[in-house]
């Protein structure tokens, strides 16, 4: 990790590192969870963090409906919403709820995949036709599998589904999409379908990046972080 961040041997130990990892904790963050979370975001350790920590879990309870336990699990599993901008976030929020989801079902589905509130809602869009439209299916499968909107449409979605059509089998979108494509030939070739095993791990199909113009810079006045 540092070969490639050389930046972080500038983090101060005292005054920045270990004040950062016990802000995460004190906000919830499993301590057995903190070293991922450093792992997926490094630049988290030279944070203003509370500030930023504060503003982002009154902005989740107060416009998204997630308390701070869920709060807790999202930064786990993609601390970049640290610093991701308040409006970005509340793009993606509205149009699931234009979609006739009820609130609280938008929030579990964020919570479980934190990725949505940063997808951009013309690819989502797009996705959601597809689903809508072609496959025909109910919106409850969107709420159980939210990662749906994080596979591409043109590479994985469509060409698994049409497979799919031709040898006439229907699985659950967790089951055609949530598995490497040598998986997904092996369950094409079985004489049935596997039920989905409990707790399977989602796996995106790559690094998650975040324009710059969409994160909240350290230098900005802190009031632009707060919501209106």
């Amino acid at each position: 990790m540092l070969e490639k961040r050389a930046y972080m041997l500038g983090y101060d130990l005292e005054e920045t590192v270990k004040p950062n990892v016990d802000c995460l904790i004190s906000f919830g963050v499993k301590r057995e969870a903190v070293a991922s979370v450093i792992a997926q975001y490094p630049q988290i350790l030279g944070l203003p963090l509370k500030a930023k920590l504060s503003s982002q879990q009154y902005f989740f309870s107060l416009k998204l409906k997630i308390d701070s336990e869920k709060f807790a699990r999202v930064i786990e599993k993609m601390p970049q919403i640290v610093s991701l901008n308040q409006q970005v976030i509340m793009k993606p929020y509205e149009f699931l709820l234009g979609r006739a989801i009820p609130s609280e079902e938008v929030a579990e589905m964020d919570v479980r995949c934190p990725q949505l509130l940063a997808q951009r809602v013309e690819l989502m869009k797009n996705s959601y036709y597809y689903f809508k439209g072609e496959m025909g299916r109910p919106i409850k499968e969107l709420v159980d599998f939210p990662e749906y909107f994080t596979y591409s449409l043109e590479s994985r979605i469509k060409p698994r589904y049409q497979r799919l059509q031709s040898r006439g089998i229907r699985g659950s979108l967790n089951w055609f999409l949530n598995c490497s494509d040598q998986r997904f030939e092996e369950r094409l070739q079985g004489d049935y379908i596997e039920a989905d095993a409990a707790g399977l791990s989602f796996c995106m199909g790559g690094k998650l990046e975040l324009p710059w113009s969409e994160m909240v810079s350290d230098e900005e006045d802190e009031s632009e972080d707060e919501v209106p």
